[in-house]
């Protein structure tokens, strides 16, 4: 039977790079309605920030489906009781296995361990999966926090 692992993981290593260009591809390509050009995904991920999903501002995280690299999210913590989930994806054939509920709770509890009292997040309206997902695992939503072009929409929730 093939399970599931999850653990913190360098943002740049090869798999979690594989899985941080699936994540931007899948998110822009819904976006824009149309496939994201390997270009585009590219300059998406220039300057992107990801490097602070490391200790001590934040942590990333690789999810394995017996030896594929599935899934990923991280956090960052805002502040010292505040986090902010960030990057949660489920490759397209590992959704529906359970992984992103595992994958939150991970995040979740490694956020603590950093001091965090309160996970926020923001998200597009239209990323309707992720947003149920949100829901099922306890966040509601919350007033703007920070702004962007892409964000429609934030959550929040005590840990």
């Amino acid at each position: 039977m093939t399970t599931w692992t999850l653990a913190a993981e360098a943002y740049d290593s090869p798999d979690a790079s594989a899985l941080r260009r699936a994540y931007y591809a899948d998110v822009a390509s819904s976006y824009w309605k149309r496939p994201a050009t390997d270009a585009e995904v590219d300059e998406g991920l220039a300057g992107d920030g990801a490097e602070q999903l490391t200790p001590p501002t934040g942590r990333f995280v690789v999810g394995r489906y017996g030896v594929e690299a599935a899934a990923c999210g991280g956090f960052l913590m805002l502040d010292a009781e505040r986090a902010e989930l960030t990057r949660v994806f489920v490759r397209p054939e590992f959704r529906g296995l359970k992984g992103a509920g595992l994958l939150m709770d991970l995040l979740e509890e490694e956020a603590r361990a950093f001091g965090a009292r309160r996970m926020v997040l923001n998200t597009r309206l239209d990323l309707l999966a992720a947003r149920a997902l949100y829901a099922r695992h306890g966040y509601t939503g919350i007033p703007a926090y920070c702004t962007g072009p892409y964000m429609d929409i934030w959550y929040g929730k005590d840990l």
